[in-house]
């Protein structure tokens, strides 16, 4: 079997917990049968997804991943599950209860699962509380986070608090895109929020979070973003001249922002050789990590096969197929190395 972890997969619950809280009409998420062993999520009394049992069913996905020589994959929540647009104290519910299923799935086959879990970002004391219990009682290796909270992006001061904290508890923290920006200028069918309104929306809250001075203020922070970063590749000459051109620009970044952007991690999930070439190119080869985005239609079907295209050194080879994804995540003997190193 190969060594490749993929960190990009995600969970739905078999079911949800009834809703007991205040508002009427929260958009609280249930689970209704649909054909053969699919289920339909439910919001609002509408359809939102049609999901199958590799969601939920760990039996599945050990085969699918046998299947695909995948060694281990890193679990997190649906996106839309993160549930930003909820109160926060229904959000604190939501999250415990996809934290408790995540680590459960994980606890079932510890050698074969990661898990990354929620927090409630729309209220950062409480996301803090709840990333404590993530790392510190349910021993998850981080969480999974949205670009932006209910319109807000990541880099903006108010979340970072939430990023101090995962810093210092050495949680690793998955940036995916939900609700994106832009959806006004698609024309097509609503599934193109995800291939075209994505990409742009994770380069903006990866780009963000260099202008906005987080990851200078915290060198400690691991943080990967999906889909290759989106954007972001495309983005960063623009920034870097903007840095080196403009006095505004260079006054208001704490450093070369190039530098910055490869301190960060990103999955391969771009469905290209040349692309992630360029990631390499651009990022280094070293911040670049495995993900599939199973069990989901537009997956990437064999990570495995892909990375094998690409024609690299057996030791970059190694880096893309695991090593990097244990530096992020805190696994293994260099992780260990190096947080002793940070202290």
């Amino acid at each position: 079997m190969s060594d490749l972890i993929d960190v990009h997969t995600h969970v739905v619950p078999e079911n949800f917990p009834a809703y007991i809280g205040r508002h009427v009409d929260a958009p609280w998420p249930s689970m209704v049968a649909a054909q053969a062993c699919h289920r339909h999520v439910m919001v609002s009394g509408a359809v939102y997804r049609t999901v199958s049992h590799p969601c939920w069913d760990c039996a599945a996905r050990l085969v699918d991943m046998d299947q695909r020589q995948v060694a281990r994959q890193v679990l997190s929540p649906m996106p839309e599950l993160l549930s930003y647009w909820l109160d926060p104290v229904d959000g604190a519910t939501m999250s415990r209860y996809l934290n408790e299923v995540i680590a459960e799935m994980v606890a079932s086959h510890p050698t074969r699962f990661v898990g990354l879990g929620a927090v409630p970002l729309q209220d950062v004391a409480t996301a803090i509380h709840e990333l404590d219990v993530v790392v510190h009682q349910l021993g998850l290796a981080g969480v999974e986070i949205g670009g932006n909270i209910n319109g807000t992006v990541i880099g903006d001061p108010r979340f970072f608090p939430f990023f101090e904290a995962a810093a210092a508890w050495g949680a690793a923290v998955f940036v995916h895109p939900l609700k994106p920006s832009g959806m006004d200028r698609l024309a097509g069918p609503a599934v193109l929020e995800q291939v075209l309104a994505f990409p742009g929306e994770t380069g903006l809250a990866a780009a963000s979070m260099i202008t906005g001075g987080t990851l200078a203020r915290l060198p400690g922070l691991r943080i990967a973003f999906s889909h290759g970063g989106g954007s972001l590749s495309a983005l960063l000459p623009r920034l870097q001249h903007a840095w080196q051109t403009l006095p505004q620009v260079r006054d208001s970044l704490a450093g070369d922002p190039s530098l910055a952007a490869r301190r960060m991690y990103y999955d391969d999930l771009v469905y290209d050789a040349d692309t992630i070439h360029r990631l390499i190119q651009v990022f280094g080869s070293g911040q670049i990590l495995a993900g599939s985005d199973y069990p989901f239609v537009i997956m990437d079907a064999d990570p495995v096969a892909r990375l094998q295209s690409l024609g690299l050194s057996d030791d970059v080879l190694r880096q893309l197929r695991s090593g990097n994804a244990e530096r992020w995540l805190g696994l293994g003997p260099q992780a260990k190395h190096d947080d002793q190193e940070k202290k």
